[in-house]
């Protein structure tokens, strides 16, 4: 299943600062919904000057409703001139379930193999869902949204999209989606917006 657009578009992708699950190396679930750590602000801070540097334009700010989601995309928002956001549960984290404050490395081969965490949400319905949120974003295009969720959006975004590979995206990490429909099929350019 890919997204395929009906105009060109450019979205941007924030990974939100860290919670203490990332910072020890845990698994950190959507139905674990926890604060960033002091870090987790500062990475959101300093990345958010980052964005106001970079001058990327960016007209509306969509965040998942979990706390580390919406404390970052309040962060960026204030820093930008307070930027609108809305808040789209479609774009919360994958559902962990038992494998919720795990270490990664207990349920990664699992995860790879598509395994469904006990009492979590499939890769099908979590991937269905991902879709569904690209959907809801729709009236949001062309002011160049910033959507700030975790790391298993980010990589199943990408996928959708038509982007290659297991995208990594880090906390307070930034990445853009640029967007094209060439003839049916659907044209990516992925890339780490930088100052550099």
């Amino acid at each position: 299943m890919t997204y395929l657009p009906d105009r060109p578009f450019t979205m941007y992708f924030v990974r939100h600062g860290v919670t203490e699950p990332n910072f020890r190396g845990l698994r950190c679930g959507g139905d674990l919904d926890i604060p960033l750590m002091d870090i987790g602000c500062d990475q959101a801070y300093l990345l958010a000057k980052q964005i106001e540097k970079m001058n990327l334009g960016i007209g509306v700010i969509v965040a998942g409703s979990l706390i580390r989601t919406r404390q970052t995309a309040s962060i960026i928002s204030a820093v930008l001139g307070n930027v609108p956001v809305e808040v789209e549960p479609l774009v919360n984290e994958r559902r962990l379930g038992q494998w919720n404050n795990r270490p990664i490395a207990e349920t990664e081969a699992q995860l790879a193999a598509r395994v469904t965490p006990p009492g979590g949400e499939s890769e099908e319905e979590f991937t269905a869902r991902v879709g569904r949120a690209l959907e809801a974003l729709r009236p949001h295009l062309d002011r160049r949204p910033l959507l700030v969720s975790s790391k298993g959006v980010g990589r199943v975004m990408n996928m959708l999209l038509g982007g290659e590979g297991r995208m990594q995206v880090g906390n307070g990490e930034i990445v853009e989606f640029a967007v094209a429909g060439v003839g049916g099929q659907a044209s990516l350019r992925v890339s780490r917006p930088s100052l550099a």
